[in-house]
C-alpha cells in the first residue's frame, strides 16, 4: 500500500473514504482527468475493485480534444473503463447567456444525461464527482448545486480532503495527473455576460493547444473579443515576453483568430471572472 508514505492525517482521511465507499455496489465517477476526480476514481477503484467503477466523461465543444485523450490515459493507468456522454449544455439558454451561474447549468446537464443514460445502463447505485474540501469553501462554485439537486457524492470533501492533501495522495498513488495543472473546461476563458458559442470555445482551444506545444503547460487564454489575454504563472512571464517564445506565442495565438494579444501580469488566475462577481450576485 502506498499511503504508509502519507502524514496521518491523510492517511486518515483515505481510510474515512474508503470506509464511506465499501458498501457501495457500483460507482459512476464524474470524470475529467484532472487531479481531483483521478484521485477519486482512484480510491474507488481500491475501495470497490476496478470491475465496479466506471469512469463517467461528459464531452461537448468546453471540452479540449488534449483533455479528452489525457482523461482517457489517466482512467486507463488506473484500469477503469471510461463510458463517454454526450453533454449538449450548449444547448441551454441559460448556459450561452454566461451568467456567474453558468457552471450550475453545466454540471445539471452532465448529471442528467448520466441519470438518464448511465445509471440504469451500468447498474450505478451511486454517482460521485471530485468536489474537494477547497472547492466546498469557494462562492465560484454553483456547480455543487446541481451535485446537490441529483444527489451526487462528494467523497473528497466529505473526507476533509484539501486540494494539497489531494495532490499528495496522487503522488502516492502514481498517478499520470498527480502534478497536472487545472484545466477548467474551455467556456471559464470568456467573460461573464458574453455569450459562450462554439467559435469561440474552438478560438481558445486551438489558442492554448498550440502554446502548449510550445512548452507552456499551465496557462489560460481568455477571450476579450479580438483580443486573447494570455495568463501564465508569474514566474512564466518574462521568458514568454521575451524573443524568440513571445514570437512564437504571437504567431500562433494569431492563427487561433484573435488580432492582440496581451500578457496579464497577475499571472494564472483561478476564478478570474466569477469571484469578482458572486459577491454581487450572491451565487
Amino acid at each position: 500500500m502506498p499511503f504508509t508514505s502519507l502524514r496521518a492525517g491523510d492517511q486518515e482521511a483515505v481510510a474515512g473514504l474508503l470506509a464511506a465507499l465499501a458498501s457501495t455496489r457500483r460507482l459512476g465517477v464524474a470524470f475529467s482527468g484532472g487531479v481531483d476526480s483521478s484521485v477519486l476514481l482512484a480510491l474507488a477503484a481500491r475501495a470497490l475493485g476496478p470491475e465496479r467503477v466506471i469512469a463517467v466523461l461528459g464531452v461537448s465543444a468546453s471540452l479540449a480534444a488534449d483533455e479528452r485523450v489525457a482523461a482517457h490515459a489517466v482512467a486507463a493507468s488506473i484500469g477503469v473503463d471510461v463510458v463517454e456522454v454526450q453533454t449538449h449544455e450548449g444547448d441551454r439558454a441559460e448556459y450561452r447567456r454566461n451568467d456567474v451561474d453558468r457552471c450550475f447549468h453545466c454540471k445539471d446537464e452532465l448529471f442528467t444525461r448520466i441519470s438518464q443514460q448511465v445509471v440504469v445502463a451500468h447498474g450505478l447505485t451511486a454517482v460521485a464527482y471530485g468536489e474537494n474540501a477547497d472547492d466546498a469553501r469557494r462562492p465560484d462554485r454553483p456547480g455543487s448545486r446541481a451535485a446537490t439537486m441529483h444527489a451526487v457524492l462528494r467523497p473528497l470533501a466529505d473526507a476533509g480532503m484539501d486540494k494539497a492533501a489531494v495532490r499528495r495522495i496522487a503522488r502516492a498513488l502514481d498517478l499520470p495527473s498527480a502534478d497536472k495543472p487545472a484545466a477548467p473546461c474551455l467556456a471559464s476563458r470568456i467573460p461573464h455576460h458574453f455569450e459562450v458559442t462554439p467559435e469561440k470555445l474552438a478560438q481558445v482551444e486551438a489558442a492554448e493547444s498550440e502554446l502548449r506545444r510550445l512548452g507552456l503547460r499551465d496557462l489560460r487564454v481568455r477571450h476579450h473579443g479580438d483580443v486573447a489575454r494570455l495568463e501564465v504563472p508569474v514566474e512564466g512571464i518574462a521568458a514568454v515576453a521575451t524573443p524568440p517564445l513571445r514570437d512564437e506565442v504571437v504567431r500562433v495565438v494569431r492563427a487561433a483568430g484573435f488580432r492582440f494579444v496581451a500578457l496579464d501580469l497577475m499571472g494564472v488566475q483561478s476564478g478570474a471572472f466569477t469571484l469578482a462577481l458572486v459577491g454581487v450576485r450572491g451565487v
